[in-house]
């Protein structure tokens, strides 16, 4: 599991969440564990962001319905920022249109607030090691809606002109690692360069495929033939 630096070497935690009573309660989970500090709690965005600034954590735990700026806003703001913090939407609700919306800007996980406290334990820890997770009883539903959501996207992009024949052989080496869910730091290690010039070529992959983040490129990829692309080339 990955540690972060300061606070005695513990992963560093932001709580959001507008129910008070519910984020004493996660707090209190998340201090029986030895490893996990909770740095900060927040019950509105603004805060949150701001105090996400300032103790750049390792997790962060976002309600996604709050008032005034909704966990969604909120975790693209957050990604925007490039602190390498992870986020895990936290809500009441199941419904596959939001995982599947939270997931795509950024997320890494999605869980919910009525699952037994060692789920959230479990996923913490799992999206520190770089995975991603969903709960077994969502992941059907979410990839079931994922797969139609990616067709629907697929055929409305179908006329439009496709961005990746515009990377370079180098953009399309890290991309396709990208794609494998591995980190920045995996990228630089593969491919023997150092991590900053690992995140100078997903900035350009970026711009060249008109998206904000690692999650949209992924989907873009993915949605347009990257790996058919990358087998042609093989064979060629």
């Amino acid at each position: 599991m990955r540690r972060a630096a300061g606070f005695g070497n513990k992963v560093k935690i932001v709580l959001v969440d507008d129910n008070f009573e519910h984020l004493l309660g996660i707090r209190e989970l998340i201090h029986t564990e030895t490893n996990f500090e909770v740095v900060a709690t927040a019950a509105g965005a603004d805060i949150a962001i701001n105090q996400i600034k300032k103790y750049q954590p390792d997790i962060v735990l976002m309600d996604i319905n709050m008032p005034e700026k909704d966990g969604l806003t909120s975790i693209s703001e957050i990604e925007k920022l490039e602190l390498n913090t992870r986020i895990i939407a936290l809500t009441g609700y199941d419904d596959p249109d939001l995982i599947y919306r939270a997931m795509k800007i950024g997320a890494k996980g999605y869980i919910l607030k009525t699952m037994a406290s060692s789920q959230l334990i479990f996923a913490i820890e799992e999206v520190l090691q770089g995975k991603i997770y969903l709960p077994s009883g969502l992941s059907s539903r979410f990839f079931e809606y994922f797969q139609k959501s990616s067709k629907e996207e697929k055929a409305e992009n179908t006329q439009e002109e496709n961005l990746l024949q515009y990377l370079t052989q180098r953009e399309e080496e890290v991309l396709e690692l990208l794609t494998k869910g591995i980190t920045y730091k995996g990228v630089a290690n593969q491919l023997f360069i150092s991590e900053t010039t690992v995140k100078t070529h997903v900035n350009n992959i970026f711009q060249k495929l008109q998206v904000n983040d690692r999650t949209q490129a992924v989907l873009y990829a993915i949605n347009n033939g990257f790996a058919n692309r990358k087998k042609l080339k093989i064979a060629i």
